[in-house]
């Protein structure tokens, strides 16, 4: 089954917020590291959390910097 990008965006945000106190809208433009302040353990922890929400697994090397490469990647595996 093919998930939207909103409910990949909407399934981000709701880690985010239970797992990283995030507040607030995401958007496929915003920079996780400079727009959600995530340093590295956050960064680290959002990953490990979507991989469990969405059933999918992220590589460190799929060279994601935004809200929306990680939609895309989510979508991409979620579809393998």
């Amino acid at each position: 089954m093919s998930l939207s990008d909103g409910r990949i965006v909407d399934g981000i945000a709701e880690v985010a917020r239970q797992h990283l106190g995030w507040k607030g809208e995401l958007r496929p433009e915003m920079r996780l590291v400079e727009d959600l302040e995530l340093d590295s353990l956050k960064t680290l922890t959002l990953a490990l959390e979507v991989e469990n929400h969405f059933r999918v697994c992220l590589d460190e090397e799929a060279g994601i910097l935004t809200v929306g490469d990680l939609v895309a990647i989510i979508r991409e595996r979620h579809n393998e």
